[in-house]
């Protein structure tokens, strides 16, 4: 009812009663009534009777005396004497007075005198007719009879004859004397019986009101108290009225609260689903601290369903599973002990895997530790506990979660509390993913995902901090760079897989021979850096010693029984006797090593003055040669096919740099660092785009074009101006340039780069994250920059077949990108099975040498990607560039 209409049936104040008081007053009103009306009835009939028996008594009375006449005039009364007999005195007051008087006729008053005794029409009447007369005025008997001469009455009057009328007698005998006094003693009589109505009254009222009142109020307490639909569920009429009516009224109501029930859904649920949503959004905060964020969601729960805990289960291994227990608030420690009993026990009932596990590790948590402590039996455990246990793992490991809470009411209500609970398992699924890949990213941000080792980036940074703290404190260190021998042969012979174990336990065994303070890092591929502090160039050579010892005993058994084995060849370099910053010194380190590969491999190859001015004559030649290839626009693109899974996607291309030394074409990574030193990549990457630009004009292609910029030529003033300015010369839509933002060189100024982007993406360009992954700034991009694509870390992708992280690994980081919308790209991909792979973990878009090789022309011939397209992995036509 609206408010409106409840308001409009309100009573007034002044006319609001209660039953108790209705009752009471209708009762003593009705009993008073009655019993006036009783009485009254009662006194007046009493007095009509009583009336009626002095009349009758009167009449009675008169005939005696009319009979008496005779006789006593016989005796010789005379008129006067017959008169005082039956008359009273005058003045004295008795019960039905009577007056007794005898009129003469005309007879009479020849013989005895005439009386002075003036007649009424009654008295006329009746000596006129000679018929007796009884009549009532008012309270007042009236009997008038004639007196007729009989034999006997001759002898007195001898002027009569017998039946001859001599005279009249009137009787009048008055009843007020009698009925007043009759209701003088029926006054007392009422109000002695006056308490007997009251009494019937409060008897009738407190037999009502225990029947009817008590029923009422506990309605109207409960209704007064439903505020939600959950609180019509405790409605509940254990008193019945016990009249007809009311009983039924009773029953109406309770079957209109089962049809509320079984049609409604409370607006607490409502609200909670909303409130809900809000919870779901995940933000930083949520992803850093996701137990107290699944806590507070079940806090909020328990603002419409009573939980007591929630759980969930991770798979964290192959075989290892953790359980994390959220309670409301602090369980008592049988109850505890009773609940991972019983969640252990459902988990090992519902999944057949969770059965086999050898290990489930149990973890409590408390949302509200200073609520009241929580106890539980074993039976609400078993009846209350709602769960929903998966065959296999979700997003971020997730394979089930529970609720241990009241039991749902009704079905609609169970519904929207399953669809809860199932968005839940989604929503800390995602959460326990992303926290995953936050705390792996931060973890890989420093560490080499195969190896564990420091990875580059974090080389350069170690070694930076290094050169500065042995300067201040003016100490040598020692900078060995190694290189394993024909280690391809092992990836060809054996495969990747073998190839990565060998890796592994090269980087184990190696770390082992190394001090505590000794850094050792993967610089990439099977080319590794160690930094010796405070070590000069005999300690180097004892290190580099004992390295290539190992590795010449080290080996890792193949899939068909053989040894799979390799060598190493070691340079060295030390700090500030071969070089005084570090990209000096680690080039010196470089070039020793290919020296000791020159000299024959698996040797160390330890300085002398004549390589220390060789080395520095061949990198002032190789920067020479960078500079001649940029000043004469000899640098080459090369595009490398990207290629989509899915129709509706655009074909896209990656433009990688090449220079022209010498008549032969060198790849980037040989000539970028040189640049950089040079100052001149900003020149390069225009000179790159312009030609890239051109050629796409000349062939007529329409995909997106991929291009490879490092942070430092994103921050070049000129740069916006001329990149939009080559757009619009070669007719390229801007929306089809894609910019990889690389992590060769950290960007400090973030603040200055992700305006720069904006006001690129505000031009209509695009942007994607080139080696996704492979470090945490990664991540930083893809919060705080309007990311297009990503790319993910080739690593990762490569091994994904033969490490289960490494595969949750690529599958996190493709349901994270779809999470922000933004489309997926695996790198390395050099199988028909790893494609497949990438494929089913809902990767938009593969790169590698098994979906085309880089080329000069943006027309791919017939070759691997082509063969790809025909067996459906590929959409046909996606890999052309």
């Amino acid at each position: 009812m609206s408010q409106n209409a409840a308001s409009s049936l309100e009573t007034p104040p002044g006319l609001r009663l209660s039953l108790r008081t209705f009752i009471l007053t209708a009762s003593l009103l009705v009993s008073f009534v009655s019993f006036a009306v009783v009485l009254g009835l009662t006194g007046l009939v009493c007095l009509d009777a009583l009336q009626q028996n002095a009349g009758r008594l009167a009449y009675q009375e008169a005939q005696q005396f009319y009979r008496a006449i005779p006789f006593l005039m016989g005796k010789g009364f005379s008129r006067d004497e017959l008169l005082s007999l039956y008359n009273e005195p005058s003045g004295k007051e008795t019960v039905g007075k009577k007056s007794v008087q005898l009129y003469r006729t005309e007879v009479v008053e020849q013989l005895y005198g005439k009386v002075d005794l003036p007649a009424d029409s009654d008295v006329a009447y009746v000596l006129r007719s000679g018929v007796p007369l009884e009549r009532k005025e008012g309270q007042e008997v009236k009997s008038v009879y004639p007196l007729v001469a009989g034999e006997s009455c001759l002898g007195c009057h001898a002027n009569a004859r017998v039946g001859s009328i001599l005279g009249a007698l009137r009787v009048r005998q008055d009843l007020e004397p009698i009925t007043r006094d009759a209701r003088k003693k029926l006054l007392p009589l009422f109000f002695f019986l006056s308490p007997i109505p009251i009494l019937m009254a409060i008897f009738i009222s407190r037999a009502v009101n225990a029947r009817v009142a008590r029923s009422l109020n506990e309605l109207g307490d409960k209704v007064s108290q439903v505020n939600s639909i959950r609180d019509l569920t405790r409605l509940e009429f254990n008193v019945a009225p016990g009249f007809t009516e009311l009983d039924r009224v009773f029953t109406e109501v309770s079957e209109l609260v089962g049809k509320i029930r079984a049609v409604s859904v409370d607006k607490e649920i409502m609200e909670l689903e909303i409130q809900m949503l809000e919870k779901f959004i995940i933000t930083s905060e949520v992803i850093r601290d996701w137990k107290e964020h699944v806590g507070s969601l079940l806090l909020e729960i328990n603002q419409v369903v009573e939980a007591y805990m929630l759980f969930c289960i991770f798979q964290v291994g192959e075989e290892l599973y953790d359980i994390e227990i959220f309670w409301r608030s602090n369980p008592s420690e049988e109850t505890r002990q009773q609940v991972e009993e019983a969640v252990l026990r459902k988990v090992r009932t519902e999944n057949a895997r969770l059965a086999m596990s050898p290990t489930l590790h149990v973890t409590h948590n408390v949302a509200a530790a200073k609520a009241s402590t929580i106890s539980l039996n074993e039976t609400e455990m078993d009846l209350q506990t709602k769960s929903l246990i998966l065959d296999s793992p979700q997003i971020g490991g997730v394979v089930g979660i529970g609720v241990q809470s009241e039991s749902a009411w009704n079905t609609t209500r169970s519904l929207v509390i399953d669809s809860i609970l199932t968005t839940l398992l989604n929503v800390i699924g995602s959460i326990k993913a992303i926290h995953k890949y936050t705390k792996d990213l931060e973890y890989y941000a420093t560490r080499d995902p195969l190896t564990n080792l420091f990875n580059q980036r974090v080389f350069w940074e170690l070694i930076t901090y290094e050169i500065g703290r042995a300067d201040r404190h003016a100490y040598r260190f020692a900078l060995l760079v190694i290189d394993l021998d024909n280690f391809k042969n092992i990836n060809d012979s054996w495969g990747h897989a073998t190839g990565d174990r060998y890796l592994a336990t090269f980087a184990t065994q190696v770390q082992e021979t190394l001090r505590k303070g000794d850094i050792f890092a993967r610089y990439g591929g099977d080319e590794f850096v160690i930094i010796l502090p405070e070590a000069g160039e005999e300690q180097a050579v004892m290190v580099a010693g004992r390295i290539r010892e190992i590795t010449e005993e080290l080996f890792v058994t193949t899939p068909d029984d053989s040894k799979a084995k390799a060598t190493a060849s070691i340079g060295l370099a030390v700090f500030p006797l071969h070089a005084t910053n570090e990209r000096d010194l680690f080039l010196f380190a470089d070039n020793m090593t290919y020296k000791a590969k020159g000299d024959g491999k698996n040797r160390v190859s330890v300085p002398t003055e004549e390589d220390v001015v060789e080395v520095f004559r061949l990198v002032g030649e190789k920067a020479r040669l960078v500079r001649e290839a940029v000043d004469e626009r000899k640098v080459i693109p090369y595009f490398q096919p990207i290629a989509p899974f899915s129709e509706g996607l655009p074909e896209c291309c990656e433009v990688l740099c090449r220079i022209e030394m010498d008549g032969e074409i060198i790849p980037a990574s040989e000539f970028i660092e040189a640049a950089e030193s040079l100052g001149i990549v900003g020149r390069m990457d225009a000179i790159l785009i312009d030609k890239a630009f051109a050629k796409a004009t000349e062939e007529g292609y329409q995909g997106n074009l991929f291009v490879n910029l490092s942070p430092k030529s994103m921050i070049l003033q000129e740069f916006l101006p001329n990149i939009t300015g080559l757009a619009d010369r070669y007719g390229i839509a801007r929306s089809r340039v894609v910019f990889e933002l690389t992590e060769r060189e950290t960007v400090r100024n973030l603040t200055l780069l992700e305006k720069f982007v904006r006001d690129l993406k505000s031009q209509g360009f695009k942007f994607a994250i080139d080696d996704f992954g492979s470090g945490f700034s990664s991540f930083q991009y893809i919060r705080q920059f309007p990311i297009d694509y990503v790319k993910i870390e080739g690593v990762f992708v490569r091994n994904m077949l033969n490490d289960y992280k490494d595969m949750a690994f690529v599958k996190t980081l493709a349901i994270l990108a779809k999470e922000f919308n933004i489309s997926t790209i695996a790198e390395y991909i050099e199988t028909e099975e790893i494609l497949a792979a990438v494929k089913s973990v809902g990767i938009d878009y593969a790169q590698g040498f098994y979906v085309g090789v880089p080329s000069p022309s943006l027309q791919m011939g017939e070759g691997v990607a082509a063969a790809a397209s025909e067996k459906g992995q590929l959409q046909s036509g996606g890999a052309v560039c």
